[in-house]
């Protein structure tokens, strides 16, 4: 590559950042130009998401601590079921769609509500019943609350007392997935507004005013 092509090189990709942080420009502007309650979905509602994930991982954390017979340490395993699920389920929503959406990156309807239940179930909804079964099998081990096997037929007797768990959180985990796709789909509705309102606004001008 000669140094002029690597000199037009860099000059295209400098006008396609600059193009690109405009539009971001435009759309954070218009967006805040939207109601409250589009602009309250679109901050907050991850947070509503994030607490479903916390309720999943008590809810899994309460099933483990009944089956291993745990009645010690009640707080310090809660504290981090309900924590480290929302933080969790927040970020990776924020990270992987709402910021790819309003940046102007994601502009599939179908990708956006595909990752939404797809953050829904893995994120809010498996991960939390994952995240309890460390946790309350060295409680189990600590505190000598129930038998357990030896190192031979440690994986089956794991697989064996987490069955049960993962059938009664199913319905957790279908109910993170309906609430991913749902908040997703008003997002992007919202996002489809914005769109509007910025193809409306032809002149360069108008936006940088």
């Amino acid at each position: 590559m000669t140094g002029r092509e690597f000199l037009e090189l860099d000059s295209l990709k400098q006008r396609m950042y600059l193009e690109k942080l405009k539009r971001m420009e435009g759309i954070q502007k218009i967006f805040n130009e939207l109601p409250k309650a589009d602009q309250n979905l679109c901050n907050h509602g991850t947070y509503f998401f994030a607490a479903n994930s916390s309720l999943c991982g008590l809810a899994a954390n309460s099933l483990f601590r009944n089956i291993l017979h745990i009645r010690r340490a009640a707080f310090v395993s809660a504290l981090p079921m309900a924590v480290i699920p929302f933080l969790s389920t927040a970020a990776v929503y924020d990270v992987f769609l709402r910021e790819p959406l309003f940046s102007g990156e994601l502009n599939c309807e179908v990708c956006t509500v595909a990752r939404g239940g797809l953050i829904g179930a893995v994120v809010g909804g498996f991960y939390p019943v994952f995240l309890a079964l460390p946790l309350n099998a060295s409680l189990a081990a600590r505190y000598s609350s129930t038998p357990l096997p030896g190192k031979e037929n440690l994986l089956r007797y794991w697989l064996a007392i987490s069955q049960p768990v993962f059938r009664r959180m199913s319905l957790g985990v279908l109910i993170q997935a309906v609430t991913g796709i749902y908040l997703a789909t008003k997002q992007h509705e919202v996002y489809a507004k914005i769109l509007q309102q910025l193809s409306a606004k032809t002149d360069p001008e108008e936006l940088e005013a």
